[in-house]
């Protein structure tokens, strides 16, 4: 005891250092977790952020774009249709188109000496060309009015044949940089009488990328097209490397659409290339806006040190909870263990006085077995000479009645001996159960013809509802005296002109037999005890019997996985419940045919 005592002070230590430590490893795996899942998901709500920014900007670009490229379409085709325009290409008279277009464009060109609202600023044209119906650019003799172009900036201007519906096309202009750009919009002249196109009007536009304006969100915006970028603002490096990216996904693009991601100027950028003029004759090409990266990241980066120091703030007030925690945890547990070696001793003293006890009753058990075997020869040799006596002649009437009394009394006596053996047996645990079908309606049909002959028998009338077959499992001999115990109970303590009422059917994997009498009932205060061994209520008084054969017929029913219960016992009317387990037959499998 000193021994164990002296050792509990560092069990003690011991566990509540690991109850520690596993507490605190519980506590920073979950607020790992809480942090990485609370950091992935602000990081998921940033992006979507930015995106939904972008693509906000975006819109309203594009809107601005799509609505000055319908004006700048309907003034072009405002324009077309200028009488003196059409009377010299239908009258084949090229040397008046070009003075004739001078006049009639003249405030496209923002020559008239009428002042030009502001409005309409941004819709003058840089130049001009007219097309034949080969495509083919027509030649001016003086390009001072209709805007200059080189002779490589006018080759660019041709198409294969002239155009049935608006091309819109992009032009870069020689020699002036990388930020000079015009944008092309060829509109087809139809014939009067045919409405067939018989040449085009090509008008350059200063392309919109200064025109409009993403407001104050950083976005830039610029034109690609034939492998030149007009970007305002890119340095030569970061343009080469946009040009480049741009070259190698364009052929890939779904939609008209590229989307990527690219460090320009070493800060991060989302850059979005759409394709604005689909099923032009001219190249390709894609207006390209980059977003800033930059100050999302910023805010995410605060926004992570914020989880972070929040996460930091947790685990600390978590390691101190776990701390206080497994210090009052332990407590109870050091007790618990104090307590327990004490009990420690009380139970080797209690197992120690146990093993005694159940000594004595294996040597009370082997005496009763022993008496029992040795009170039956004694009383068969009784019985013996009791039927000698019984076969002389000179007996008066009264010693034959008092002979056989006592032979009755040695039955009874030899009962209660087999009795004895059979629950001596069982308590050892030496009786062992041979299960097999017993068929329990065939086993109630030769009990009851027993009882009927019995020489005691009081005129009861017996009724049954049992199946035609009911098979159980258990041993024959042993389920044929839980029935005689039951039925021999129901005879002895009925009245005259009663009634035994004998019922059995199937439940699930269960055979429920229910055995009623009538007679006077088991008084309240008997019932929970009719069950004891030698147990007898006010009832019985007068009726023969020793009180074993309810215990007896319990026991057997519960070896074989049942039991005995007594259901009602009331207005002259007593019913027990028996269990069985059913014997379910095995399928019969059947041999397919060959």
């Amino acid at each position: 005891m000193s021994a164990g005592a002296s050792a509990t002070p560092g069990k003690f230590r011991r566990f509540r250092l690991r109850l520690v430590a596993a507490m605190m490893l519980v506590v920073a795996t979950l607020t790992a977790t809480g942090l990485f899942f609370a950091q992935r998901r602000a990081a998921e709500d940033a992006e979507r952020e930015v995106h939904r920014d972008f693509r906000s900007a975006l819109n309203a670009i594009e809107a601005a774009r799509e609505t000055r490229a319908a004006a700048l379409k309907q003034r072009c085709l405002t324009l077309v249709r200028k009488a003196r325009i059409h009377a010299a290409l239908e009258d084949d008279a090229l040397d008046l188109l070009y003075p004739n277009a001078r006049d009639e464009l003249a405030d496209l060109m923002g020559t008239t000496p009428t002042a030009v609202p502001s409005a309409q600023a941004g819709l003058h044209a840089k130049f001009y060309r007219f097309l034949d119906l080969r495509g083919a650019v027509i030649a001016a003799e003086n390009s001072s009015d209709i805007g200059r172009l080189t002779a490589g900036e006018t080759a660019r201007l041709a198409l294969p044949r002239a155009p049935a519906e608006p091309q819109l096309g992009y032009l870069h202009r020689e020699g002036s940089g990388e930020d000079d750009l015009d944008q092309v919009i060829t509109t087809p002249i139809l014939s009067t009488t045919t409405r067939a196109p018989i040449a085009a009007l090509a008008v350059g536009f200063d392309a919109d990328v200064d025109v409009l304006s993403a407001g104050d969100n950083g976005i830039r915006r610029g034109i690609w097209s034939d492998g030149r970028l007009r970007l305002p603002g890119l340095d030569r490096s970061s343009r080469a490397r946009l040009v480049t990216r741009l070259a190698e996904l364009a052929p890939t693009a779904a939609d008209r659409e590229i989307n990527f991601a690219i460090d320009l100027a070493d800060a991060p950028h989302l850059a979005l290339g759409q394709q604005i003029n689909p099923g032009s004759s001219y190249p390709t090409a894609y207006e390209v806006c980059l977003y800033p990266l930059a100050p999302s990241l910023e805010k995410q980066r605060r926004l992570r040190w914020q989880i972070i120091g929040l996460g930091t703030a947790l685990l600390l007030a978590g390691l101190v909870a776990s701390q206080v925690a497994a210090t009052g945890l332990s407590r109870p547990v050091e007790k618990l263990a104090a307590d327990s070696a004490k009990n420690i001793v009380q139970l080797d003293r209690a197992e120690a006085a146990l093993e005694a006890t159940q000594a004595e009753l294996e040597r009370a058990a082997r005496f009763a077995s022993d008496a029992s075997h040795q009170l039956k020869t004694p009383v068969a040799v009784f019985r013996a000479s009791l039927d000698e006596l019984l076969v002389r002649d000179d007996l008066t009437p009264t010693v034959r009645d008092e002979l056989h009394a006592l032979v009755s009394r040695t039955y009874r006596f030899t009962g209660m001996i087999e009795d004895l053996l059979l629950l001596s047996r069982m308590e050892a645990g030496q009786l062992q159960i041979d299960f097999s079908p017993v068929n329990l309606t065939h086993l109630i049909d030769s009990w009851l013809d027993d009882l009927s002959v019995l020489p005691d028998s009081l005129p009861i009338e017996i009724t049954t509802d049992l199946p035609g077959e009911l098979r159980v499992l258990g041993e024959p001999r042993y389920v044929s005296i839980v029935l005689q115990n039951l039925l021999e109970n129901a005879r002895k303590y009925n009245r005259p002109q009663g009634r035994i009422h004998i019922t059995a059917r199937a439940d699930g994997t269960t055979a429920r037999l229910t055995i009623g009498n009538t007679g006077s009932p088991i008084p309240g205060a008997t019932q929970p005890h009719i069950f004891n061994r030698f147990h007898r209520g006010t009832t019985g008084e007068n009726i023969p019997g020793h009180g074993l054969g309810l215990n007896l017929a319990r026991l057997l029913a519960r070896l074989h996985g049942g039991d005995v219960q007594l259901t009602r016992s009331a207005n002259d009317w007593t019913e027990f419940e028996i269990r069985f387990r059913l014997a379910i037959p095995e399928p019969i499998s059947v041999a397919s045919p060959t």
